[in-house]
């Protein structure tokens, strides 16, 4: 007897779409999914992204070129989760412990509360057209743009990376120092700026991740020392208090409006975050461990161990990371969902929206899903990416994600109700009507019409040539912007008032953008547990589990340095 196919939700939001009026869904969706207390500033907000994007365009056009796109598309995966989470554990078994761990402590929480603040307000990305989308990611999108995580990780790793070549107990001579510093600042440069040319974030955006990425890294320098003293000298009570911690910042991570993968990233690192903890305060204890420079110190010495050695410690380490996640991945998902099915007849599950109860479906199915670190099979396509960058990014226009589409929807419904307004004021003749159709404020909330503009010029005076930030602020045709064609004298609020036919055409034309979206993929509530252990395993072989193995193979040191 063939196995029941899983029952799966109903993810389609051509759903949602068919059960609210079309003028009404851009307007109310958010009203509707997020409480008053952050819908409100999330509505403030909105304006400063549609001002920022004819400028965005304008900066992308004047200074795109083919070398700038594959240079921003690469070094944007200098800034990634998949980089650090392969690059910082080099850091520990190549004998820089205190500069691993204070890059884990701001990269984890950076990537967390960049996050937690993106899901807390769901402000969409600035919109495309007229901007052009360049990445090599295909998740980035499906993510709200405030604040931009890659501006967080590159101004704390820079930040940090500057206060450790500062400090008193630094042996890096002056030239090697003045080199790091100019690497640091071309790095973040090159990250931040990158974020505005790929369009994929805006001034805000960048602006208050990197003060969220200085923020972090400042506490991390001010604090860090007695939060390792913490750990390190206190009993397992000390662990057990900041894991406490965690759990509990994961519990409250904002619902977003829409279904956005930035949960995943938070969990993945938090679970990080769980293992350098556990694995710091372990190790320290075991005898293993060196405690100088600092406590919990991979044994590491490149004069003892030589070159040969020393890489092979960094690619076995880098291998048990990745066989760690291909094994016990899939035996989680495997094993966790009938634990998951007692616990939800319990009436103890803690359910979290766009996530699949186990009481849904038999089985978890294999799906491409981390976008964190990629599986052992997608190795050689990551790989393929880099030796060929113009094959491998891509240039998108148009809405992603759905808040882009609703984003869409929001402004056509703006628009509508504009015209209504300034068509009330007076019963206008048919060459006045065609004016306010064409005068109508386009997306940046200005009047956009070229050929209006054009016959009410002053005759005989020259016409200056327009700049590209003039182009952009006068994009009116609702096609460049909208799907669905503005019909002068109607507004969403008075929807029963338009034909029946027009209500059609606008379903039929958001049913189509809603389709041409890149459909994030179904989640299961066992995900997150599962999330939490693999990362969690991640963190401990970085501190104590590729310590291990090093000394099991022969690759280890068991001398104190003197």
């Amino acid at each position: 007897m063939s196995k029941p196919e899983s029952p799966l939700p109903s993810l389609n939001v051509v759903t949602n779409v068919e059960k609210l009026d079309a003028g009404l869904l851009g307007q109310s969706h958010y009203r509707t999914k997020l409480p008053l207390w952050r819908y409100t500033p999330r509505q403030r907000l909105i304006p400063l992204v549609r001002w920022e994007t004819p400028h965005l365009a304008a900066i992308q056009e004047s200074v795109r070129s083919p070398a700038l796109d594959t240079y921003f598309s690469i070094t944007a995966n200098l800034g990634t989760h998949t980089f650090f989470l392969v690059v910082l554990p080099i850091l520990f078994w190549s004998g820089y412990t205190n500069l691993g761990r204070g890059m884990v402590h701001v990269l984890a929480s950076g990537v967390f509360f960049s996050g937690f603040l993106k899901d807390m307000w769901c402000l969409p990305r600035p919109l495309s057209p007229p901007l052009h989308r360049i990445n090599m990611s295909h998740s980035a999108g499906l993510e709200y743009g405030f604040p931009s995580t890659h501006s967080t990780n590159a101004m704390s790793v820079a930040v940090y990376a500057l206060f450790m070549l500062h400090t008193p107990d630094s042996s890096v001579s002056s030239a090697v120092k003045i080199g790091l510093e100019v690497v640091s600042c071309c790095y973040t440069v090159s990250i931040v700026f990158g974020r505005l040319y790929c369009g994929m974030h805006g001034f805000f955006d960048v602006l208050v991740g990197s003060a969220l990425g200085a923020l972090l890294s400042i506490v991390q320098c001010l604090y860090g020392d007695s939060f390792d003293r913490f750990i390190h000298t206190g009993s397992f009570k000390a662990p057990a208090i900041v894991i406490l911690i965690i759990l509990v910042l994961v519990r409250i991570h904002p619902e977003p409006a829409d279904n956005c993968p930035c949960f995943d990233d938070s969990v993945a690192f938090a679970g990080v975050m769980i293992g350098i903890e556990l694995g710091t305060w372990h190790f320290g204890r075991s005898g293993r461990a060196w405690n100088e420079p600092v406590l919990a110190t991979v044994p590491f010495d490149l004069e003892a161990l030589g070159w040969p050695r020393t890489i092979a410690r960094i690619v076995i380490g880098v291998l048990m990371v990745f066989a760690w996640r291909e094994v016990m991945k899939p035996a989680l998902l495997k094993s966790l969902p009938p634990v998951f099915r007692v616990i939800e007849m319990l009436g103890l599950s803690l359910p979290r929206r766009f996530f699949v109860q186990a009481s849904e479906y038999q089985q978890v199915p294999n799906q491409k899903d981390d976008n964190v670190i990629p599986a052992v099979s997608e190795i050689p396509s990551l790989l393929t990416s880099f030796r060929h960058p113009r094959r491998s990014r891509s240039v998108s226009v148009g809405p992603q994600s759905e808040a882009d589409a609703y984003e869409t929807l929001a402004y056509r419904d703006k628009r509508r109700r504009q015209t209504k307004s300034e068509m009330a004021v007076a019963t206008p003749r048919i060459d006045e009507k065609s004016n306010a159709e064409e005068n109508a404020p386009g997306y940046f909330g200005i009047s956009t019409s070229h050929r209006a503009s054009s016959r009410h010029s002053t005759v005989g005076l020259p016409t200056p040539a327009p700049s590209n930030l003039d182009l952009y602020k006068s994009m009116t045709e609702p096609e460049q912007v909208l799907y669905t064609p503005l019909t002068p004298g109607t507004g969403s609020g008075s929807s029963s008032r338009r034909p029946s036919s027009e209500r059609r055409q606008d379903e039929r034309e958001e049913r189509e953008m809603f389709s041409k979206l890149e459909k994030p993929r179904v989640r299961y509530d066992v995900e997150v547990i599962t999330k939490l252990i693999v990362y969690t395993g991640i963190g401990w072989i970085a501190i104590e589990g590729a310590a291990i193995m090093f000394e099991t193979m022969g690759l280890g040191l068991e001398t104190q340095p003197g």
